[in-house]
């Protein structure tokens, strides 16, 4: 009969369905690299020591105008030279603002040089929240293991690490082949447009033109991706773009006694409501290929079927990686008497704009889907555009690879996009590929203090890190030598 010929169609295509899923589940398989052993630098108290001492200047990013810091970064600056006195006799140093940049010429002048970057600010403390630190948030405490403070992880701990890791180079009387910069910001937690931006636009007039840089951003993440033991190095390749948007709703008002059928305030919650219903559609993207195909691997095998097969499961796997422009409602303001309707409410929204999006068209998508014609829609400031996308095939990228498998051996290591905003923004127009790694691990444990409560590295992480920089500047000497 047709039916029974239809269910046999149905089981043939089926079968063959899940031969397909499983075929491509066993063929996805952890890439094997060999890694030759690297001996591990001694490194001593003193750098922990210093690395608290820095944490004691208040070199704090408020956005407030009327705050001024500008001392507490002067005072970091003779800090560091007097603590690195290699690097202050041996390479070459400009002040822009409060940010600094070092040059350590190569002897190779052929070869483009390379910049490794952080920044020196930190965001401010909640003051209410004092009494939640094990240690003062300024104070740099060392106990327990750990380095407590503002900037132990965002991010004074790799100005440090770099500092370190080179005044050991110039001690061992080593000479990169290819010139490298050190820059350090002092405004990146409000847009880094002083600080990068002007040491930017200097090495364009300069001429030149770097070969990659290396900045905050990607971390070594622990426990935090399902499914997967081994600690996760995400080499951050990409960043989303950023815009806000400020909704205000204007009404006549009125008497609390006397409510309208579309009051003012909720009038606008239910614009709120529908942005959220309504997110962007989610984009597959070759670089979120590349990142599925390699955790994938990694995972048990439930783990393994679906992102060995995203062809079919794409939208959930896409949806856990964020792959789509966000929409985060950040701030609300309305109301004067609680007897009063209000003449007029507002709302800021915040925009992660996915790599392929198009800024131009959230405002659009805004009006059309709140479609309520009492409601202006107003761009907060000009929009930062999505990061391009950095080489993950390059020698570069397996340089950076390389070193980390050198000194994390069980790490899986994976291109990726991140959510965040980095200064590596304004190095755009003289550097073709950004790269944001730092060896921090990451974990449950510790993640609430990132721009937070408890913020603090350990002692081993934070030797991890010097030893990273330490070993890719030595790579970059044998850049033939990689994976």
């Amino acid at each position: 009969t047709n039916m029974k010929r239809i269910l046999s169609v149905l089981f043939i295509a089926f079968s063959i369905l899940c031969l397909i899923i499983l075929i491509n589940t066993l063929s996805l398989k952890s890439e094997s690299i060999d890694i030759t052993p690297i001996d591990k630098l001694k490194i001593g108290d003193d750098a922990i020591n210093r690395l608290s001492g820095a944490i004691k200047f208040k070199t704090i990013s408020s956005g407030n105008p009327e705050d001024n810091f500008d001392d507490e970064f002067y005072k970091l600056h003779n800090y560091l030279e007097g603590v690195f006195p290699l690097i202050h006799s041996s390479l070459e140093k400009k002040v822009f603002n409060q940010s600094l940049l070092y040059k350590w010429t190569g002897t190779d002048k052929k070869l483009k040089p390379i910049l490794l970057m952080s920044h020196l600010d930190v965001v401010p403390v909640d003051l209410s929240t004092l009494n939640e630190w094990d240690a003062p948030p300024f104070s740099g405490n060392i106990k327990n293991g750990n380095i407590y403070g503002r900037g132990t992880f965002d991010d004074k701990v790799t100005v440090m690490a770099i500092m370190e890791a080179v005044e050991i180079l110039i001690e061992n009387e080593f000479t990169p082949n290819r010139t490298t910069y050190l820059a350090f910001g002092h405004d990146e937690e409000i847009g880094g447009i002083n600080g990068a931006g002007v040491i930017s636009d200097y090495l364009e007039k300069e001429k030149i033109e770097l070969e990659y840089v290396l900045d905050e951003g990607g971390f070594l993440a622990e426990g935090l991706i399902p499914g997967i033991d081994k600690p996760v190095a995400l080499i951050n390749v990409a960043e989303k773009g950023y815009v806000s948007y400020k909704l205000t709703i204007r009404t006549e008002g009125g008497h609390s006694s006397a409510p309208p059928k579309d009051n003012t305030i909720g009038s606008l919650a239910k614009a709120i409501t529908k942005l959220e219903s309504n997110q962007f559609k989610l984009k597959m993207t070759p670089l979120l290929k590349t990142q599925i195909k390699t955790l994938g691997a990694e995972m048990p095998f439930l783990g393994k079927m679906l992102f060995a097969n995203s062809w079919l499961f794409k939208n959930f796997i896409l949806d856990g990686f964020s792959a789509k422009t966000t929409i985060a409602p950040t701030i609300i303001s309305g109301g004067v008497k609680d007897n009063v309707i209000p003449t007029s409410a507002s709302v800021i929204i915040n925009f992660r704009i996915m790599t392929g999006d198009d800024p131009k068209e959230i405002k659009k998508h805004i009006i059309n889907t709140i479609n309520d014609s009492r409601i202006s829609v107003e761009e907060i400031n000009p929009p930062n555009l999505p990061s391009p996308v950095s080489d993950f095939n390059s020698v570069s990228f397996k340089l950076i690879k390389k070193t980390i498998l050198q000194i994390f051996p069980d790490a899986v290591v994976t291109p990726g996009l991140v959510g965040g905003g980095t200064d590596t923004k304004h190095y755009q127009k003289i550097s073709n590929n950004a790269y944001r790694f730092y060896p921090l691990r990451l974990n449950k444990d510790n993640i609430t203090g990132l721009h937070g409560i408890n913020e603090r590295v350990s002692i081993d992480n934070y030797k991890e890190i010097i030893q990273f920089v330490y070993q890719l500047v030595i790579n970059q000497n044998s850049i033939n030598s990689v994976i």
